[in-house]
């Protein structure tokens, strides 16, 4: 067992590698002679009066970078990337920077917010914006559409919304319709009445057929409605957890509807993905592969609780080892949602599925790591951790007075891993493409 807690944090690591940002960058973008590919668009660069890069998100910074090693000088803009990802790290020359907060935002979001949306704002006709985005950026750079609504109800908004156990995507819902920034709005501030051609290149931490959730979709027509998000938060029975002026709002029904596709402000938008979930659960998969294991791919459980995804996965790795000749490797991408507690301990949304699996495969050859390529996972400093059927039998051992369902129910699972020597910890990463669980069985 402990050899394939080792396998897990093998094909992990490899996966983190094999899809990075300067990888991606070196495929899908390339300058030449006064020409910038990005994927299939061909943008003569110096033909534009202007060239304005925003990048934003976790991996702002290491987009950023990977653009200025293609233009060089060309590159000038903004930069907003959280603390922990920008901290010893040194400046490009050219950038104005700000260390947003994730996963609420800060003064500093509202600072990059209302600098973005002025350095929009201000650009000559026949100008070029290219958005470097990355999840994360929905409170790394925000503020709200109604000027009256303080820093202080912008994060208790947050609070709510993060805590509430709803899928990314509806939780993206509701900050599209709240925000100045988010939902089209960005590129309404850059091309209202102007032609500004804006080309989005994308890192991607939402489905692939949702990248409109991607840091709420700030440049991208947005299919949700004000409907929508009363709906949602009636579901999930937000609007009483809202700060006063919020909850005002929605009682109102006074939220504003954001761009949608017929708008012109997109008449000369683009959006290219160079990064996502797929390379990550690609490169996991061939690494597995390269190691003997039977690999299927299983993504059904995307955007599930988190105990129904796990009960799941284990049922799927159980059935395949029933079946195969060979050692046998699950691979699962994208996101659990946890509902927690108003005073969580310390971990995040791999750290718990991993820990509620450990309770169910005490005795089993089955190991289940469950980490986030962005190398933070909730409150906790791992980006997840690895867990198999001996976790319990070592718990005890320690002589531990808490239990492993007492770490659940108080979400305080990262002391547990810490303990036990099975955190997965990579510092931040500079990159975001979703979570990536890895379950073995011989």
């Amino acid at each position: 067992m402990a050899d394939n807690r080792a396998v897990a944090r093998e094909i992990f690591a490899h996966a983190l590698r094999a899809a990075g940002v300067d990888g991606a960058f070196r495929r899908h973008v390339e300058y030449q002679r006064g020409t910038l590919r990005v994927c299939d668009d061909l943008l003569p660069v110096h033909d534009y009066a202007r060239v304005l890069v925003i990048a934003y998100g976790k991996a702002g910074q290491s987009m950023a970078t990977a653009l200025v090693d293609q233009l060089g000088p060309l590159a000038f803009g903004i930069i907003v990337a959280p603390e922990n990802v920008l901290a010893g790290k040194p400046q490009l020359p050219g950038f104005r920077y700000f260390a947003g907060g994730h996963p609420l935002p800060n003064a500093e979001s509202v600072r990059a917010a209302d600098t973005i949306l002025k350095s929009l704002a201000s650009l000559p006709e026949n100008s070029l914006v290219l958005y470097l985005v990355s999840g994360g950026g929905s409170s790394l750079v925000e503020k709200l559409a109604d000027p009256e609504i303080g820093l202080e109800d912008l994060v208790a908004t947050y609070r709510v919304l993060v805590h509430s156990g709803a899928p990314i995507a509806e939780i993206n819902t509701v900050r599209k319709h709240l925000s100045a920034v988010k939902g089209g709005r960005m590129a309404r501030a850059a091309g209202q009445g102007k032609s500004v051609q804006q080309v989005s290149i994308l890192v991607s931490d939402v489905p692939e057929n949702a990248l409109d959730a991607l840091a709420s979709g700030p440049t991208m027509p947005d299919p949700t409605t004000t409907e929508q998000c009363y709906e949602i938060a009636q579901r999930h029975k937000l609007v009483e957890q809202f700060p006063p002026p919020v909850r005002e709002l929605f009682a109102r029904r006074a939220l504003d509807e954001t761009p949608k596709k017929d708008d012109p402000v997109f008449r000369h938008g683009r959006w290219w993905t160079v990064l996502s979930n797929a390379d990550a659960m690609k490169a996991a998969a061939e690494k597995a592969e390269s190691l003997g294991y039977h690999v299927v791919v299983d993504n059904s459980c995307d955007d599930w609780e988190y105990q129904r995804a796990a009960d799941h996965l284990l049922g799927r790795i159980r059935g395949l080892r029933s079946q195969a000749k060979q050692p046998v490797c699950l691979i699962s991408g994208g996101e659990v949602t946890v509902k927690v507690s108003e005073t969580p301990g310390a971990g995040g949304r791999n750290q718990q599925l991993a820990l509620y699996c450990a309770a169910k495969i005490t005795g089993e050859n089955i190991t289940v790591l469950s980490a986030g390529s962005d190398g933070v996972d909730g409150n906790s400093p791992a980006a997840g951790a690895v867990a198999d059927g001996s976790a319990l039998a070592r718990w005890s051992a320690l002589g531990q007075a808490s239990t492993l369902s007492q770490a659940l129910s108080a979400f305080n699972t990262y002391p547990v891993f810490h303990e036990l020597g099975d955190t997965v910890v990579t510092g931040p990463t500079g990159n975001n493409i979703r979570d990536l669980r890895i379950l073995l069985a011989g």
